[in-house]
């Protein structure tokens, strides 16, 4: 191949692993909640093999098809035919995470290859005295909160006394995060980005969060509200990732979206960020437009960020079905030596009321190419198998952590 092309449908889990009950997520299946919604339509991604997936218990002889015009309905019933006679396009498996972990980082990082057999560090309790001492030190200004809150609740209930006294609003979640929120006309972005890199800095060793994030906002009170002006701040992998082996082998490796910033930079060759699921998908489809021999990687995040975490099952499945629209625009650029990968990297199910945060779920993996024979690779024991696969098919070796090809 000359060209992969992966993108990660943040989020977008296929049902609950084996040991999601350690993580206190047995029962979650957030491609079964979003079926249920009588927004969820993905023609395309059936086509090319979704619901033939192991586990994947998405039936549509159960959907609310009364309200559907009779070529709609005609057509699900091919897709349950399709299911059911094994007929699918693409090279297709359902990936088990490896990692102890269910977050963005360890998700993405596991993908490229690197497996992180220990958890990073949460603080459902809020950072402990040394470290918010010392980061109010460095920075000049109080930290307010320092508690697990909700991203959009915590700027409602704290952004007055933001805007007064120009404290940070300093949070985490059930994620390994650390999270500063500032309104942008108290705290210029470039100022908020920098009280991250900070922050960055204190954070290593025993306390090396997974990830600081600039949350800025802007608004009145009563009515604030998030920007897209969103920055993380990661870890460095402590390993090569497949990344770096492209990179080191001469191959462009291009980021769409926050993939540069999961990684920290390392192993990417140039990158893009994205305000929404919508600008991630047309940046990429104008790289596709482009001539270039290595991986173009990228991430999709608002079905995490705007639908997952906020419990919106019908805006999660509207978002499915935006991308399975586009879906054929990607395909359509795809030359002879190219090949597009769709996966995911942890669950959030919208429908699940036990927590806010991730889910502890199998995603998904489809490979399609003009040269890639469509076939059904089962269960998988590591994301990483997918960043071998693509080492493999860009030609290059390199050493992952003893994972095989799909």
């Amino acid at each position: 191949m000359k060209r992969v092309f992966l993108i990660v449908l943040d989020s977008f889990g296929i049902g609950e692993e084996p040991d999601a009950d350690l993580f206190g997520d047995a029962g979650s299946n957030t491609i079964r909640s979003c079926a249920s919604s009588t927004f969820f339509d993905m023609p395309n991604m059936a086509e090319m093999g979704l619901f033939n997936i192991d586990g994947v218990d998405v039936s549509f002889t159960s959907k609310d098809i009364n309200g559907l015009d009779d070529e709609k309905k005609a057509f699900y019933s091919k897709i349950n035919d399709d299911i059911k006679n094994g007929s699918y396009k693409a090279l297709i498996a359902r990936m088990r995470e490896k990692s102890m972990g269910k977050d963005t980082t360890i998700g993405h990082w596991e993908i490229a290859g690197m497996v992180s057999p220990k958890p990073m560090p949460t603080y459902p309790n809020g950072f402990p005295k040394e470290v918010i001492d010392e980061f109010e030190k460095r920075t000049g200004r109080k930290a307010i909160v320092n508690a697990t809150y909700s991203g959009t609740k915590v700027i409602n209930d704290y952004g007055d006394e933001h805007v007064k006294t120009g404290a940070l609003i300093v949070y985490t979640s059930a994620d390994s995060v650390f999270q500063i929120a500032a309104h942008e006309e108290v705290v210029p972005l470039e100022q908020l980005y920098e009280y991250c890199r900070i922050a960055r800095e204190i954070l290593q060793g025993e306390h090396g969060v997974g990830r600081v994030i600039a949350r800025p906002f802007l608004g009145e009170s009563g009515n604030y509200y998030r920007t897209p002006h969103r920055h993380d701040f990661s870890l460095i992998p402590p390993k090569d990732t497949m990344l770096n082996i492209l990179k080191n082998a001469g191959k462009d490796v291009l980021s769409v979206g926050k993939i540069y910033d999961i990684f920290a930079g390392n192993g990417i060759t140039e990158y893009v960020y994205t305000e929404s699921n919508e600008d991630g998908i047309n940046k990429t489809l104008k790289w596709m437009d482009r001539d270039f021999n290595g991986l173009c990687f990228t991430n999709l995040v608002d079905f995490d960020m705007l639908y997952g975490h906020r419990r919106d099952v019908d805006g999660y499945s509207k978002a499915l079905a935006y991308f399975d629209e586009r879906l054929p625009e990607m395909l359509d650029k795809l030359g002879d030596e190219d090949c597009l990968m769709i996966t995911a990297d942890h669950g959030c199910d919208p429908a699940y009321t036990k927590t806010t945060d991730h889910t502890r779920e199998y995603i998904p993996f489809i490979c399609y190419g003009k040269n890639i024979k469509a076939e059904n690779m089962g269960t998988r024991e590591t994301f990483a198998d997918i960043g071998a696969t693509v080492l493999n098919l860009l030609g290059v070796e390199g050493k992952l952590d003893g994972v095989s090809m799909v």
